[in-house]
């Protein structure tokens, strides 16, 4: 995608690869590893629980996204790929209901749980957004508007929703954090998901919102900031030395997750200004730096930091070159795109922006392909028990 921006290259349409790019890393990435890694918890936390039910979703799944990954390269939006994107949907489905009366059997005292049930009610309702574009597809009544909100609608409750929570849940999960110990903990889970359903407004605050509608979004991203620092205040007070004895990359690259939600839920509250929000929405770069910081320097990293804490893969020093590598990749693309950004803001072209970018691509595709080879030698030569 980022070659053919800057160069020359025919063969394949760029609609089709992006299409491709979004709907494999939503699924066959960020979607796979959070249910695999939720399965995880539940088997660490319930004795004898059986993971292996999980078996056919989770290879089901797998099916769908390599299936959409090649199939939206080759037709775009075609009978293969929408067939697939549609399964894939009925998979998450599945998946949520079993997980969630499998999570009956948890304590209910542990924090993780009701951001796990969250977490996949966010992701059942995000399904929506694609069954209205398709029925406006369908209809051949397509509304620029509403097909933008439908869009926004699907993408909002997949990463704040679906990734966000999950990823919470996770967290407070590995260090086992419980109701019982602050007050603030259940409240601070309320306050997120009373937050999210108005805080889609966000995505289309360059809409003509009603009044009511657009205080209840401004409220929401206020929400969020206080929720956000007033809990990690609390967690650095109370759970800070439970991170020392991991490695010091390791506690580094939660550092950055942490540092990238907090300017995340700032910028949010930012484009509840109405010149900002208008600006924000009208150049792409600014667009595609938000979404990335959201999927790779929040939940991408926050998921490897995840892996290799838990030594669900032992982290070795060619393990580690991967890591910095890629997240240098994340770093400079961030920094990038939000020159690119605010260069457009002025109307100025930032010379080989487009080369630039494409040598950032390849610096993320070595770092991942480091990270990929060596995580898989070091299972194949150490299984886990």
């Amino acid at each position: 995608m980022r070659y053919k921006i800057g160069f020359e290259f025919p063969y394949l349409d760029q609609k089709h690869l992006q299409h491709s790019h979004s709907h494999f890393a939503f699924s066959g990435w960020i979607s796979h590893t959070l249910m695999v890694l939720m399965i995880y918890y539940l088997q660490s936390k319930i004795a004898e629980f059986q993971g292996n039910k999980y078996t056919k979703i989770i290879i089901t799944n797998l099916i769908c996204s390599y299936g959409m990954l090649v199939s939206f390269i080759l037709e775009g939006y075609g009978l293969v790929s929408i067939a697939l994107s549609t399964a894939s949907i009925l998979v998450s489905y599945i998946f949520a209901y079993r997980f969630i009366k499998d999570l009956k059997l948890l304590n209910d005292d542990l924090l993780a749980k009701s951001w796990f049930k969250a977490a996949l009610f966010f992701n059942v309702i995000s399904s929506f957004g694609t069954f209205y574009l398709a029925y406006m597809m369908a209809s051949k009544n397509v509304v620029q508007d509403w097909y933008l909100s439908s869009i926004y609608y699907y993408l909002h409750f997949q990463y704040n929703g679906w990734f966000f929570f999950a990823c919470m849940g996770l967290a407070f999960g590995f260090i086992n954090l419980r109701k019982s110990e602050h007050s603030f903990y259940e409240k601070s889970f309320k306050l997120f998901a009373a937050a999210c359903i108005p805080g889609y407004f966000l995505s289309t605050l360059w809409l003509d919102l009603p009044l009511w509608l657009y205080v209840l979004t401004v409220l929401a991203a206020i929400i969020q900031v206080f929720a956000w620092f007033k809990l990690l205040v609390i967690l650095l007070k109370t759970k800070r030395n439970s991170l020392e004895n991991h490695a010091p990359l390791l506690r580094f690259i939660l550092l950055v997750v942490g540092f990238a939600l907090s300017i995340k839920l700032l910028l949010q509250l930012g484009s509840t200004i109405p010149v900002i929000s208008q600006l924000a929405f009208e150049f792409r770069p600014i667009v595609i730096a938000y979404l990335h910081l959201v999927l790779l320097a929040i939940i991408t990293l926050f998921i490897l930091f995840y892996i290799y804490a838990n030594h669900l893969i032992f982290i070795n020093r060619k393990i580690k070159y991967g890591i910095v590598l890629f997240s240098i990749g994340v770093l400079l693309n961030e920094i990038v795109l939000a020159v690119q950004g605010f260069a457009s803001l002025s109307y100025t072209v930032i010379p080989f922006v487009n080369e630039i970018l494409f040598a950032v691509a390849v610096i993320l595709f070595i770092g991942i392909v480091i990270t990929s080879y060596f995580s898989i030698k070091k299972v194949k030569n150490n299984p886990p028990l």
